[in-house]
Order: structure tokens, then sequence, then C-alpha cells
């Protein structure tokens, strides 16, 4: 019962290192379409953390929350390329996905 316990301890884990830029991207935009923009909110930014008001990171991730919010203009506002970087985040998305189904397709 152990051993199996611990195979498949092992697969979960192999499952997420594969997969871990995947999990990753997707998780970023589901944590993006889950907050509300312009609440203080928990953030690893250093500047933020450290009194500066003005990120342009922050300001692509509050553009694409604003996007999944259906505020496209006060999006642009926020940052001009939070549109664009949201596009290219899910087109490494459904790359990263196929990739995975014909790796395993084909193992």
């Amino acid at each position: 019962m152990m051993k199996l316990i611990l195979n498949h301890i092992k697969k979960v884990i192999s499952f997420l290192f594969q997969n871990s830029e995947l999990l990753f991207w997707i998780c970023g935009l589901v944590y993006l379409s889950l907050i509300i923009p312009g609440e203080n909110h928990f953030t690893f930014c250093p500047l933020k953390n450290s009194g500066i008001n003005f990120c342009p990171g922050c300001g692509l991730g509050q553009s694409i929350s604003l996007i999944f919010h259906l505020k496209i203009f006060e999006s642009f506002q926020a940052h001009p390329l939070g549109l664009f970087a949201l596009i290219i985040i899910l087109y490494r998305i459904t790359q990263l996905i196929k990739t995975k189904l014909r790796r395993d397709q084909y193992a």
C-alpha cells in the first residue's frame, strides 16, 4: 500500500515538474482574472513593496486583469501592451498544450 502511494506521489511530482511552465502561465492568468483591479492585493513586486508607485510590470498585470473584467479602455490606460501580452501568453499556453499532447500521443 505504501509503495502504491509513493508511486502515485512520484507521478504527480513528475507531472508538475514536466508541466511547470504551463501551470505557471495558467495559474498566473487565473490569478489576474480573480483579483479586483485597483484594490490592494498581495504582490511580489519589489518596487511596489518599497513604496514606489510606478512599475511597468505591475501596470501590465493590471492591464491584463482589466481585460478579464472587460474594461478595455482602462486596460489600455494601465499599460498599452496589455492586450498584446495577453495574446502572447495565450499563444504560449496553446503551444505548450499542443507539445504535451503530441508527446503523450507518441509516447
